[in-house]
Order: structure tokens, then C-alpha cells, then sequence
């Protein structure tokens, strides 16, 4: 399977998978420079990180039907700078740009210059189907598990 993919900008650079066998494609921060955006100033500074930010990748791309991609931490920006990805999942309806959004969880300002990799995307198969209601009392489905959540398995 080929993934369509196309620059926006310039300047933008195609996902990267590391090694072959990854599951994740490296995505990298491209601002638009034309327009100034709010989060790059106008000296060329790094982006500077305090709570949470969408970055733009400069990248449009074509999801295959019937599968979604995943937006993933990359996991040297998670441990090293504490910057984890919020909203993630891109359908094969969307046609724009893809954004990364980056919430900082850590103490100190993070910054993020052009070029960085932000997050990695992961091409997923997804099965869509119909959702049918069903009256609670025919909802009668028994498990060893039953209706146990959080911290039901034990905390160790």
C-alpha cells in the first residue's frame, strides 16, 4: 500500500520511518512563514511551548478507507521535553492539513524550532459498523470481569 502524501509547503518534509519495521512515521513542525502565525515570531524563534499548541506539519494526507491514522507521541519529545500529543485520530474523510496538538506536562517551557520532529503517525485499519440500541434488560451479556473499571484488577 502506498500512502499519498502532499507538501503544503516548501519546506515541509515527508513522514520518515526510522527503520523499516517501524510502526510510526516521524512528523516535523512546519510553520507557514508567509502568514506570521501567531506562534512563530517574526526572528525566527522556536516555538515556545508553556500549556498546549497545534503545530502544522505542512502535509496533506490521503487516508486509505477504511482506516484512520493515529497521531503518537514520539517518545524522545514525551521523556526528554515532556510534550505528549492530545487529539490524534485523523479520518480518511479529512482532506486538510495535518496538525499535531502538543500539551506541555512538565514544569519547564518546552520549545520546538522548525524542522524538530513533533509526533509520529501511525496508518491504522479500522472496521466501521452500525450501532444498533438494544433495550437495557436484553443487554444481559455476563463476564468472569462483569462491570469492574478502574482499579478493579488490583493495584499491583
Amino acid at each position: 500500500m502506498k500512502l499519498k502524501v502532499a507538501k503544503v509547503r516548501k519546506d515541509a518534509k515527508l513522514p520518515v520511518r526510522a527503520y523499516p519495521t517501524d510502526a510510526g512515521m516521524d512528523l516535523y513542525f512546519c510553520p507557514d512563514t508567509k502568514t506570521k502565525e501567531k506562534m512563530i515570531s517574526s526572528n525566527g524563534l522556536p516555538v515556545e511551548i508553556r500549556a498546549s499548541v497545534v503545530l502544522p506539519t505542512g502535509l496533506k494526507i490521503e487516508v486509505p478507507p477504511n482506516h484512520m491514522l493515529e497521531i503518537k507521541n514520539k517518545s524522545g519529545v514525551a521523556s526528554k521535553k515532556q510534550l505528549v500529543v492530545g487529539a490524534c485520530v485523523v479520518d480518511c474523510g479529512y482532506t486538510g492539513e495535518i496538525f499535531v496538538n502538543l500539551h506541555n506536562i512538565g514544569w519547564k517551557t518546552q520549545y520546538i524550532q522548525p524542522g524538530d520532529k513533533v509526533a509520529q503517525a501511525v496508518l491504522v485499519p479500522i472496521s466501521c459498523c452500525e450501532i444498533e440500541e438494544v433495550p437495557k434488560k436484553s443487554f444481559n451479556k455476563t463476564t468472569k470481569r462483569g462491570e469492574g473499571g478502574f482499579g478493579s484488577t488490583g493495584d499491583r
